[in-house]
């Protein structure tokens, strides 16, 4: 299927621009999200599985950031008179090394992603069939990112061309179900808050709120599907467009990870509560829901008059 869109040479600098813009946008919210996890907090204290995928967020984003300026440099200087169609036929190439290890980091960071918003639904609903099509549709993305690897390494014939039969339907497939994993987990979560902060805002003492954790958790689940979506569609109508919303997925999904951190540690900043972590907002939202069944012991002060008659003055005196 022949390609459409702009040349692959223009795209792979236009892409790499976009890249490396929101890559250094994550940076900085990485910065922040470090902050946030370990700010004035003992070594006991600190969440460490947030902060170990934050790290490995930033690795895969920063080694795919690398293959990416390797790639542009191979194709527009090293080998831009001596391999074969030129730099828009190496860029092309499916079989190129850079290529596919690019794509090997692109979704195991998808797949890294993927799966703390799942582990995230997880905690929140404490059920294993709320998770159960998420986690499928997570396997199938993962067979899919994988096996359209492997097709690029055999690729032959097909190697200049990413939309041919022996490679598309497994980058739609990837394509696909990331995004119905992505709405499926994230729409859950956003849910379950949403209906316990309804269950609790009419008993709560304080001002506090969790909208604004529902709030941020759809916004990052609309950015990263909107993301996704334009990536599906540029592929299916083979439009070269797809490299370009392929590399700039990768910092995208470090973004919608650091801002949900970053989020909860600005709210606690204005409550009294700690959201440092998905554990301790499950925790809270369980404690919320408890106090509707609690039954409010309030001391009750009594007040008991004696009237005591006396013949010799007929009066009568009260005692308190």
């Amino acid at each position: 299927m022949a390609s459409r869109g702009m040349p692959l040479d223009t795209a792979a600098i236009f892409s790499t621009t976009m890249e490396g813009i929101l890559y250094g946008f994550s940076v900085l919210m990485f910065i922040g999200t470090m902050w946030a996890l370990t700010y004035r907090r003992r070594m006991s204290e600190i969440h460490r599985p947030n902060v170990v995928v934050a790290c490995m967020l930033l690795i895969l984003s920063t080694a795919h950031m690398i293959v990416d300026f390797i790639r542009v440099e191979q194709g527009l200087v090293t080998y831009r008179n001596t391999f074969p169609g030129g730099p828009e036929a190496f860029f092309a190439d499916v079989a190129q090394i850079t290529f596919m290890v690019k794509n090997i980091l692109y979704t195991s960071q998808t797949m890294l992603g993927d799966g703390i918003v799942i582990y995230r639904c997880y905690v929140v609903w404490q059920s294993v069939w709320v998770i159960i099509v998420p986690s499928l549709l997570w396997f199938g993305m993962a067979v899919s990112g994988f096996g359209a690897v492997y097709t690029f390494s055999k690729a032959t014939s097909d190697a200049g061309d990413i939309f041919a039969k022996s490679t598309g339907p497994w980058i739609m497939t990837f394509y696909a179900m990331t995004l119905g994993s992505n709405l499926s987990a994230s729409g859950s979560l956003a849910y379950r808050i949403w209906r316990m902060e309804c269950d609790v805002s009419a008993l709560r003492a304080t001002k506090s709120s969790m909208m604004p954790i529902v709030r941020v958790l759809a916004d990052s689940a609309i950015l990263y599907s909107v993301t996704l979506l334009s990536a599906l569609v540029c592929f299916v109508k083979a439009n070269n467009g797809q490299y370009v919303v392929l590399d700039m997925t990768t910092p995208i999904i470090s973004i919608t990870f650091y801002m949900i951190i970053i989020r909860i540690a600005m709210r606690k900043t204005t409550s009294s509560h700690s959201y440092l972590s998905t554990v301790r907002i499950a925790n809270e939202m369980a404690r919320e829901t408890q106090q509707r069944y609690d039954v409010k012991r309030t001391p009750v002060e009594v007040h008991i008059t004696q009237i005591t008659h006396q013949d010799d003055n007929d009066t009568c005196k009260s005692a308190y």
